[in-house]
């Protein structure tokens, strides 16, 4: 016993960035952007917090899936922008849902939401729980220097979810993590203490763009494989894949690279919300959901990479 997923949802704020306005912040231009990103407008907050995106985006979820917050026996949060270090997201989503069931959260920066899918597998095969929400939401805007043009037009703001419930659809997964910070990096802020004599960097995004690159690709390509093998189909049996909406370049090369998948099957949607970290998989699966992209019994492929460094793919049944 696995899971399948009942319903997904998502939250987007309301504010747009262009990368017009970004050129008047900062030294760069829409068609560097473009070409180097992939992105041409993000979405950031202005009043909604981190957890209001996610309550939003799980009330969807639970509406999609036709369950009430009461039946929910599990919430997983996945983030690395959470309001408060304690209580974590996912017990504030639990409040703001009316929940009764246990709550926590998980940090595994841009694939949290495929850990948090395996982590919930886990709940099932033991079969102490009957229905889960995993959500993930990053205010990435309050996390980003905005005088360093290398990373401040990548990201945005949102949040997505899935509601899981009792069946066989999660046929694989891949998980890895190469442990270190010397690529991407996101320090603390915790300055308080009078004691503590070593110099703190700033609390913003740090990231090697071509180290970033070329382990996304590898990696992507790599737990792909792996989890198509697991799971026993060919690309030609592959539905959709949703790819981490970190950069299209990158996106675009690990497609070249797997030929036996359809590059059409790789979807995107980097273009109008950037990089919002863990949200990024479910934001794009409720949108393929949605739009009737993902049918009844089609192969879902999901990877995602991110900072740890860390990956992860999955082969989902719809």
């Amino acid at each position: 016993m696995s899971f399948q997923i009942l319903g997904t949802g998502s939250f987007l704020p309301e504010k747009v960035i262009t990368n017009e306005e970004l050129s008047r912040m900062v030294d760069t231009s829409d068609e560097w952007i473009t070409k180097r990103v992939g992105v041409k407008e993000r979405h950031v907050c202005t009043t909604e917090s981190n957890t209001d995106m996610a309550a939003a985006a799980a009330a969807r979820a639970l509406e999609s899936a036709g369950v009430s917050a009461s039946e929910l026996d599990l919430i997983l949060g996945a983030s690395v922008s959470a309001d408060s270090i304690s209580p974590g997201m996912a017990s504030m989503v639990q409040n703001k849902l009316g929940a009764k069931c246990p709550a926590f959260d998980i940090n595994a920066a841009c694939p949290g939401f495929l850990f948090g899918l395996e982590i919930a597998a886990g709940f099932f095969s033991r079969g102490t729980v009957k229905k889960a929400l995993v959500v993930s939401s990053e205010r990435m805007s309050g996390l980003i220097d905005w005088t360093d043009r290398s990373t401040c037009c990548i990201f945005g703001d949102g949040a997505g979810a899935a509601v899981l419930g009792q069946g066989d659809s999660y046929l694989a997964s891949e998980l890895h993590t190469q442990g270190g910070n010397d690529v991407i990096d996101i320090p603390t802020g915790w300055g308080n203490s009078p004691f503590y004599q070593v110099e703190q960097n700033k609390s913003c995004v740090h990231m090697k763009g071509q180290e970033t690159y070329k382990f996304a690709v590898t990696s992507m390509v790599n737990d792909i494989r792996s989890v198509m093998e697991q799971a026993g189909i060919s690309g030609e049996q592959v539905s959709v894949v949703i790819p981490h909406q970190a950069n299209l370049r990158i996106i675009n090369e690990a497609a070249r690279r797997l030929p036996e998948i359809a590059a059409e099957k790789f979807l995107v949607n980097i273009q109008e919300v950037g990089n919002t970290s863990s949200a990024s998989e479910p934001i794009l699966l409720d949108k393929a959901a949605r739009s009737g992209r993902i049918k009844p019994g089609d192969y879902v492929v999901m990877a995602a990479f991110g900072g740890g460094l860390s990956s992860a793919a999955c082969v989902i049944r719809w």
